[in-house]
């Protein structure tokens, strides 16, 4: 026998009513081997057949493809559109510029006619230092005073993406949010550039606040997304130790 680790986000977690699950499956088994396992457990799963992919190791891949001992094995729900009643999570990490148009399409796309609220944040670089991470305070003072020209982002864009689904689910089952969006960049981005967008929608504007700053607070402090600032003479690395969860509720 072989044991892999599954792990459900967003509608299929809801559907499920469970996130991660050690599941042991025959010597050569199959990730449609996996799924037909799955569905006998939770029975729900099996309506979203035509729209799950699936994800071995943080790589798409087809369902017939072999399960090794100790894989792990994501289903991927859809990250963007969808019908009006329907969770819709979409999360890009994203070299090309987060412009007018984007923000625009997202504005379109993510509420429905049953949302009264709509909130979009939107990040930006700013002028004035930020706070050093450990160990670059050195660097820091040697730039003090001076103008910020522009941001390096970096990022490990396979866990940063399962991050933003974690924090997706998060604010489904905290704030009752089903719709949301989360963009980020990675590269260089000037001053006045947008380097992240959050977009919201809720029935009410108190939940969809809430979800629209939980999502920036968590991915800040949780995603493994990395920016420098630059400077006319150098540069400097932000931020502090990632925190490994979600905050736990008061």
């Amino acid at each position: 026998m072989i044991t892999v680790t599954v792990r459900l986000f967003a509608i299929l977690r809801q559907q499920a009513g469970w996130r991660d699950r050690s599941l042991e499956l025959a010597q050569g088994a199959t990730i449609e081997d996996a799924w037909q396992a799955l569905i006998v457990l939770a029975p729900e799963l099996a309506k979203s057949r035509e729209v799950v992919r699936f994800a071995r190791n943080r790589e798409y891949t087809g369902a017939g493809t072999r399960l090794e001992d100790g894989d792990e094995l994501v289903l991927i729900p859809p990250v963007a559109g969808g019908s009006d009643d329907e969770t819709m999570l979409r999360v890009e990490i994203r070299e090309e510029p987060i412009d007018d148009d984007l923000v625009t399409e997202l504005r379109a796309t993510v509420p429905t006619a049953a949302d009264g609220a709509v909130v979009v944040f939107v990040g930006q670089t700013r002028e004035t230092p930020g706070t050093p991470a450990p160990g670059e305070e050195a660097a820091a003072a040697q730039h003090a005073g001076e103008r910020v020209d522009r941001l390096q982002y970096e990022a490990f864009e396979e866990m940063a993406l399962d991050v933003l689904r974690a924090i997706g689910a998060e604010i489904e089952e905290r704030f009752g949010v089903h719709r949301l969006a989360i963009v980020h960049r990675t590269g260089a981005v000037d001053v006045g550039q947008a380097s992240v967008v959050i977009v919201a929608a809720a029935a009410h504007r108190g939940a969809a606040f809430d979800a629209a700053r939980y999502a920036i607070e968590e991915l800040k402090a949780r995603a493994p997304i990395w920016k420098a600032e630059h400077f006319a003479s150098g540069s400097v690395w932000l931020g502090a130790p990632a925190r490994e969860g979600p905050v736990r509720r008061s």
